[in-house]
Formats: structure tokens, C-alpha cells, sequence
């Protein structure tokens, strides 16, 4: 799991008058994640495309367009895993009638949606000359009257047209909306619009019309039903389409299918290395598949196929076997391969591609592709690393650590059975209703989180907040005094508050040793034990140092208490402050001995010494140690902001009162029993539930719109700060991603069978 797939280079060698099946058992195979030829060979060029490839690729663009015009994807398949054989002449004469069908009412559907814009932009257009109340053939087609009509304050226009010297006589109808008809001076034509310049009116285009005597209603009421038939025609186009796309959706993704390979197969030659008559094809398969890779090439093609495996890669940087082949710089008899014609003038052209010790084969020193080595528990996980990047070969693969600590960060900041078992159903949500595999990882990682979340609402006792789980289960069945753990929300349990602090500093220095230990076993790899004792191991050294001093009672009077109590129980701590403050768990830890505090100060000093050795300018980042792991109690942080956020939705539904420095919600008894048994001043809050019929209805919203909040707040800050700690505070110890994926050559078929 730490590690990809072992993957080897293996080289494929023989003669052009066999390519076509090698291409075509290589295809079958599924395997080989092709290198691409770049050149450097003496005698070798690119290959071409085999003969059809062009015309593959120009049915294949029509078919995926077709696809999109008619909208048809996977789910429309009717026969999914079919064994249909597509043949060549009738997918050409099927795809032509098709094409021609689909483009003509294609193009009779543009033509009635840019219709219907126009339609429906002249509507828009006339609405405002409803205002008016004049006839739109009153507002156009005069010879003596100049007429504007358009948006503005009435005053100011009518100022504007006033103060116009060209303009003899005017008449100004509406408000906000206006119309403006004046008569002007025989020689000015434009002057009521240039007398409107001023007047920040905004005019609007009358619409032309050749009846007389019709109003803005009447106007709009024929466009109207102008548009009412257009979109009638229209959802006739959009049915046929439709129709069409039922009745061709099986036929072009089988068609898309036996093209896509078609073309996949033609293109292959452009990856090889190739002379007149021979081809050297190299790329990456699993290195568990070598044999099989080889033994099926061989029933294929027999003898005139030379496979070897050239390289097998390694973790470090420069790999533990080395099986390098050598470039052929001339080249021996091919023998009477069929198809192959001769040629006394160049001989060496006949000849085919084959070791002879003239240097190395390796076509292009290309890193091998990943293949995450994850089981289907753990690989879900592999879409949040690859957010940041996929793994590189040489480097480890953080999926199973992130698999073990995120669910378990995020379950222990939301700790809710109720909040666990929604987060379960979405997740499942996601899983079993999307095809995408992003969406299906994102639905596993989500369950994943949820049933973390609902094991830890168990430990804590809670069900939306409420502490129905600690009452009715540890308490009534158990027989515990209250549930196993606490978030330390309320007084009484303050101490839990700092016991989580001081569990979030622990748990940061294990997950932050497992990084470090990772960065120091690939600097092992490949720079050697300087580097790694230098670079990674002087972090380790600085951090646990640094903090074997701190929980040390080296100058305990100067730390916090809790450090020495919470966990101890044995009455041997320093004296602590505070009313509620107590062990939570006896196990009698009250902090190191002085001894091992000033070993662990040695260990800080020498971290940092071989930190300056390694990187000088490093040094002043050392006490990075401590802050790393600080930023760990965001865990105790969010654990305490999220139980306060559904405390304050339950208070306001449910009430609450106080006692002996807890909380409690008044689930049986109202109000009124609080104040009489702890008088008045115990009451938070009297619960909306206990008020009226209005009051109840508020609350019941309140309540369910709360915990969405919550559940919703929990992915944004709980998932986010998890998230974080992943990426920010782990990776950064050893990952720098940038791998590449494995995409052998070939393709699944769903929807056609092989000749």
C-alpha cells in the first residue's frame, strides 16, 4: 500500500509486415502504457499512421458530435455489454443518413430559438409604451414632427426642450416613461435629439408597424402568439430530436466505440520507432504481468516479435535491477518476412531492429507510470491525495495514512451519532448514484468519515447534541455513572477540554514522526545517509526533543498544570488551579523526569546542529517543531466550537438549566421545575418548546435548520481543518506528488464485441 505497483519497461521489436497484429494483441492486452518515440535514433524515424486513420478520426468528430446534439450519454444504452460487430460500410451508410437527419433538424431548431429571441426581445422592447397609452402608430411616420420615446425625469426633459431655440412647439405625454413630439425649425432635423442629450433620458426604438390604430396590448398580444407558436414548433423539433435520439443512441455509442478504437489502433505507429521495414515500440506494464505480456505477444505473432523487459523500476533513484538493452546502430537480415520487398540499393532498410550491443535501447528515460497499490477499503482515499497530486513512483503513497487518520480526525471533531449516521446515508448518496469515479471516491471517503463520526457520538454520548446515548445506554445499560468520554464543553468537564488539547500535541507528533520517517527512508534512496540524517532525521531529533523537554517537569512551574494531571491520578502532579480540574483518566502520567526532559532539551540541540550542517539557512526555522504541532489542537478547537454550535440549537428548542457546572436540557420537566428545585438563577434559556403554538412552530424550524447548519459547517470546518492537517502539516514531510498516471493501450469494450 505504501508503494505503487512495480512497473518494468519492456521493449517490442520486429518487422513492419507484422505491426498491424502486434498493434492489435497489444490492444487486446490492455497493458502497455506506450513511451513515445522523440527521436535521437540513427536510422530510426517517427511512425505513420496506419492507412483509414484519417477517415476513422472524421467519422469518429461526426459521431461525438452527433452525441451532443442529441444529448446521449452511457445511461441511454439499452444493451450495454453487447456483442454486436460493428461492420465498416453499414456504420458509413447508417452515420451519413443519421448525420444528414440530425443536421436538418438541427438546423430548424436554430433557426426557431433565433426566432424566438427575436420574438421575445421585441416584447421586452414594447412593454414599456404600455405606460404611455398611445397607439404605437401615433409614434411614428410624420414629416413635420419630430417624436422621441424613451425613459426620464418629465421636468428635466421638458427643461431641455424649453431652453432648445431649433425646437417652435412641443407636447410631452406620460411619466417615466415618455413620449416628447415637437416641431422644429425647417432646417434642423435632429434637434429634439440633441436637445435630449442633456436631459439624461434614455430613449427606446418604436417598433415599426404598418396598421393603424394598435396599441402597445395589442402589439405584444400578436407577439405573443407569435412566440406561442414558435415554441410549439419548436417542442416539435426538440420531440423528434428526441425520437431520434432513442432510436440512435445504441448505434452511436457502438459506433463511438468501434471508432475510438479504430483510431486508437491507426495513431499507434506515431509512438514507435521505425525504419523502412522494422518498429521498436516501448512503454511500462505492472512487472507481475511481464511473462504473460510476453507469452501472449508470442501466440499472436509467434517469431517475429522480439519482447524483453529493458528496465524495471525502482523506488530509489536509481533502481535495483538494472536491464538495459542496447540501440541498434546497424541492423541484421530480417529473413523472408512476407510483405517485405527487396531492395539491392538499400539493403539496411530490410533489415530489423535488434540488440547488438551498439548502446542503450531505452527509447526516452521517462518515469513509469503510478498504479496505487490500494485494497477497496483504503482506495477511496486515493482521490484526496490526488488533489494535491499523484504519487510519484520514488515516493511513498500517503493514501493508507490518510485512510487511518482523516476519518479518525474528522469523526473525533463531530463526534454525533446522529450527525455520523447523515454523513453515512450522503456518502452512500454519492457512492450509488454517480458513475463518475471522483464521485464514488468522494461517496467512500464520506462513509467512512460517518461511521468514525458515529463511533466516536457513542463514546461521547450524544445524538444531535443531546446526551440520550449516555443516559439511556451507558447509564440505563452499562450501568456507567456517564458515557466513556466527553468533549469538555461544560465546566464540570473542563478538564476534558485540556485533556484534548494535550491528545491533539500527541497525536500531531505521530503523525508527524510517520512523515518524517517517510522523508528520511527517500532521502535514504536517493542522496544517501547524510542527506537523510541531515534533511529529515535532524527534525525528528528537534521535534521529539523538544517535546520529551516539554512534557518533562523541567520547570514545571512554568508550564500549564494540566500537562501533569489530566492523565494522572496517582496525587503526585504539581498543585493545580482551578475547581473542575482533575485526571480524567488515571494512568498516572504526571510528566517526564527531569532526566529525560534534559536528554530530550540534548536531542533539540542536536537536531538543530545537524539542521545547520544539512541547510544553514534552515536553522531559523527550528522552532517550526513546536508550532507544527501546536497547530494540532485545531482538533480539540473544532471538537469544542462544533458541540457549542449544537448546544446553542438544542437551547433554543429544548431550554436548559445549570447545575453543579453542567448543563442540563429540559427534556421532561419544564421551566417552572428548574426554577423550583435551583431557583431562578439556574435557567440558560426557558426553550422555545415551552412556550406557545407559535413558539413551538419558530422552534421546530430553528431546530432542524440548526443541525443542518451544523452537519453542513461540519464538512467546511471540521473537513477543511482535517484537510489541513493532511496536507499542509504531513505531506509537506516527504510528498511532492507530480507522478503519472497509468493509461495502458487499449480500451473496454461495453457496447461491441471484437471481430
Amino acid at each position: 500500500m505504501l508503494r505503487p505497483e512495480r512497473m518494468s519497461k519492456v521493449s517490442v521489436t520486429g518487422s513492419k509486415a507484422y505491426m498491424e497484429q502486434v498493434v492489435e494483441a497489444v490492444h487486446g492486452l490492455n497493458l502497455l502504457h506506450v513511451t513515445e518515440y522523440g527521436g535521437g535514433w540513427e536510422g530510426f524515424t517517427q511512425g505513420t499512421p496506419q492507412a483509414g486513420a484519417e477517415g476513422a478520426a472524421e467519422k469518429l468528430v461526426t459521431v461525438r458530435s452527433l452525441k451532443s446534439i442529441l444529448d446521449v450519454d452511457e445511461d441511454d444504452a439499452a444493451s450495454p455489454g453487447s456483442n454486436v460487430v460493428v461492420d465498416d460500410d453499414e456504420l458509413s451508410t447508417e452515420l451519413e443518413a443519421l448525420r444528414e437527419e440530425v443536421n436538418a433538424l438541427e438546423d430548424r431548431r436554430n433557426d426557431l430559438q433565433s426566432d424566438l429571441r427575436s420574438v421575445e426581445e421585441r416584447i421586452e422592447a414594447v412593454e414599456p409604451f404600455a405606460d404611455l397609452g398611445i397607439d404605437l402608430d401615433l409614434l411614428q411616420g410624420y414629416d413635420s414632427l419630430q417624436v422621441a420615446v424613451g425613459e426620464g425625469d418629465r421636468d428635466t426633459v421638458e427643461r431641455a426642450v424649453v431652453d432648445a431655440s431649433a425646437i417652435t412647439s412641443y407636447e410631452v405625454f406620460g411619466d417615466g416613461v415618455l413620449a416628447v413630439f415637437a416641431r422644429t425649425e425647417a432646417d434642423a432635423e435632429d434637434a429634439l435629439t440633441d436637445a435630449l442629450v442633456s436631459a439624461e433620458f434614455a430613449a427606446l426604438s418604436v417598433p415599426e408597424i404598418d396598421e393603424d390604430d394598435v396599441t402597445p396590448e395589442e402589439y405584444v398580444a400578436s407577439l405573443e402568439s407569435e412566440r406561442r407558436s414558435l415554441e410549439s414548433d419548436l417542442d416539435d423539433v426538440r420531440a423528434q430530436l428526441d425520437e431520434v435520439a432513442d432510436d440512435a443512441a445504441d448505434f452511436l455509442l457502438q459506433a463511438e466505440e468501434t471508432l475510438a478504437i479504430a483510431v486508437q489502433k491507426a495513431e499507434a505507429p506515431l509512438s514507435f520507432a521505425t525504419t523502412r521495414n522494422a518498429f521498436v515500440a516501448e512503454g511500462w506494464i505492472p512487472t507481475d504481468r511481464v511473462t504473460s505480456f510476453k507469452s501472449t505477444m508470442k501466440d499472436a505473432v509467434g517469431g517475429h516479435v522480439e519482447v524483453e523487459e529493458v528496465e524495471r523500476a525502482e523506488f530509489g533513484a536509481d533502481g535495483d535491477l538494472q536491464v538495459r538493452e542496447d540501440v541498434p546502430q546497424s541492423v541484421e537480415e530480417a529473413g523472408p518476412d512476407a510483405g517485405v520487398e527487396d531492395d539491392e540499393d538499400e539493403p539496411a532498410e530490410r533489415q530489423r531492429a535488434v540488440a547488438d550491443g551498439g548502446g542503450n535501447v531505452v527509447m526516452r528515460k521517462d518515469d513509469p507510470p503510478v498504479v496505487q497499490d490500494n485494497n477497496g477499503f483504503v482506495s477511496p482515499f486515493e482521490v484526496l491525495v490526488q488533489a494535491v497530486g499523484r504519487p510519484n513512483y520514488r515516493e511513498f503513497d500517503p493514501t493508507v495514512v490518510l485512510f487511518l487518520t482523516f476519518p479518525a480526525f474528522f469523526g473525533f471533531m463531530i463526534g454525533d451519532l446522529g450527525y455520523g449516521i447523515l454523513y453515512g446515508l450522503i456518502g452512500y448518496y454519492l457512492y450509488s448514484n454517480f458513475d463518475s469515479p471522483a464521485f464514488k471516491s468522494m461517496g467512500g471517503v464520506t462513509i467512512t468519515a460517518g461511521i468514525f463520526t458515529a463511533v466516536f457520538g457513542i463514546l461521547y454520548g450524544e445524538f444531535f447534541g443531546l446526551h440520550i446515548i449516555a443516559t439511556y445506554f451507558w447509564e440505563g445499560v452499562v450501568g456507567l455513572s456517564s458515557a466513556p468520554l466527553h468533549k469538555g464543553l461544560q465546566p464540570a468537564e473542563i478538564s476534558w477540554a485540556q485533556a484534548w488539547l494535550l491528545v491533539s500535541t500527541v497525536v500531531a507528533l505521530i503523525h508527524l514522526d510517520i512523515g518524517y520517517v517517510f522523508g528520511f527512508f527517500e532521502e535514504l534512496e536517493f542522496h544517501g545517509l547524510k542527506a537523510a540524517v541531515t534533511e529529515k532525521g535532524s527534525w525528528l531529533l528537534g521535534m521529539n526533543g523538544l517535546w520529551l523537554f516539554v512534557f518533562s517537569r523541567v520547570y514545571s512551574n512554568y508550564k500549564p498544570n494540566f500537562l501533569f494531571t489530566v492523565f494522572d491520578g496517582s496525587g503526585a502532579a504539581p498543585e493545580v488551579q482551578g475547581e473542575f480540574a482533575h485526571a480524567v483518566v488515571a494512568l498516572g502520567f504526571n510528566g517526564f523526569s527531569p532526566l529525560v526532559g534534559w536528554i530530550g532539551f540534548g536531542l533539540f540541540v542536536v537536531g538543530a546542529v545537524l539542521l545547520f550542517v544539512g541547510a544553514p539557512a534552515e536553522i531559523i526555522e527550528i522552532f517550526d517543531v513546536l508550532v507544527n504541532v501546536l497547530s494540532y489542537t485545531r482538533l480539540a478547537a473544532v471538537l469544542l466550537a462544533k458541540a457549542g454550535m449544537a448546544f446553542v440549537v438544542n437551547l433554543l428548542f429544548f431550554g436548559a438549566y445549570t447545575h453543579d457546572g453542567e448543563f442540563h436540557f429540559l427534556l421532561e420537566h419544564g421551566p417552572q421545575w428548574a426554577i423550583e428545585e435551583y431557583g431562578a438563577a439556574s435557567i440558560m434559556f426557558p426553550g422555545l418548546m415551552h412556550g406557545g403554538a407559535a413558539s413551538l412552530v419558530g422552534g421546530l424550524v430553528i431546530l432542524v435548520l440548526g443541525h443542518l447548519l451544523v452537519l453542513a459547517l461540519g464538512v467546511t470546518s471540521a473537513g477543511l481543518q482535517a484537510v489541513r492537517l493532511e496536507y499542509y502539516e504531513f505531506f509537506s514531510k516527504f510528498f511532492d506528488g507530480g507522478g503519472t498516471e497509468y493509461t495502458p493501450f487499449g480500451r473496454e469494450r461495453h457496447y461491441t464485441a471484437d471481430e
